[in-house]
């Protein structure tokens, strides 16, 4: 999951950024408003922790400026704001969700899974596809019951294209939301890891699609492998 964290304060927005990245996830921090309201718009993020005391526009005026952008990326508004007023101004923004400060790392870290995975439409944290299953909230993989042994590489991998089952996901797609910008998607990295995870699903769940990427569920007509 690619994360914007928005906070003016420099310690706290590497805290959390640090948090994210150690519970799998991709996080990029913004200390202003204005810089804040661009990349909202411009980028590619699967959800936002956004502050609302920020130099240049305020939170709620940048959540606002993303919405009527047609942004519809889930946000967590994550403030020491806690006055009603407050809250209710946020979510007349557009905000997903808003926790007050301070706050436990844990708690933004699965508020964001469970924004991310409603925003995908799946009604609970547990995903199924034939015999294999991903507990969203505890970030595990199961096979026939027993628990899926994978290295966090591949586990971050499988829990994105487990996310989006029976779509296709591009090569981009992978390494801007798992890897960020430190995957090349031309390199054959990904074709290594994706070929490992096959081995160890050990049955046809997971295709390419030569040329176009990869889908986790049925095959389509134009797949090279399973």
């Amino acid at each position: 999951m690619r994360v914007l964290v928005v906070e003016d304060d420099a310690e706290l927005a590497a805290s959390i950024a640090a948090g994210l990245e150690g519970d799998g996830m991709i996080a990029e921090t913004v200390g202003n408003g204005d810089e804040a309201a661009f990349l909202g718009c411009t980028e590619d993020y699967d959800a936002a922790v956004l502050d609302l005391g920020l130099p240049g526009q305020d939170g709620v005026s940048v959540l606002r400026h993303w919405r009527e952008q047609g942004r519809r990326l889930p946000v967590l508004v994550l403030t020491a704001r806690g006055r009603w007023s407050d809250k209710l101004a946020a979510f007349d923004a557009g905000a997903d969700d808003y926790l007050t400060k301070p706050f436990l790392q844990e708690e933004v870290a699965l508020r964001l899974r469970v924004l991310k995975r409603r925003s995908l439409g799946h009604a609970t944290p547990i995903l199924q596809l034939g015999p294999l299953q991903y507990d969203a909230n505890a970030d595990r993989f199961t096979l026939d019951g027993q628990p899926l042994a994978m290295t966090a590489q591949e586990q971050r991998i499988l829990a994105y294209l487990m996310q989006r089952k029976g779509h296709l996901v591009t090569r981009s797609e992978i390494s801007e939301h798992v890897y960020a910008r430190d995957l090349d998607p031309e390199s054959n990295t990904l074709d290594v890891l994706i070929g490992r995870i096959r081995r160890k699903l050990g049955r046809p769940l997971l295709h390419t699609e030569r040329g176009r990427g990869f889908r986790l569920g049925a095959a389509t007509d134009a797949d090279a492998q399973s």
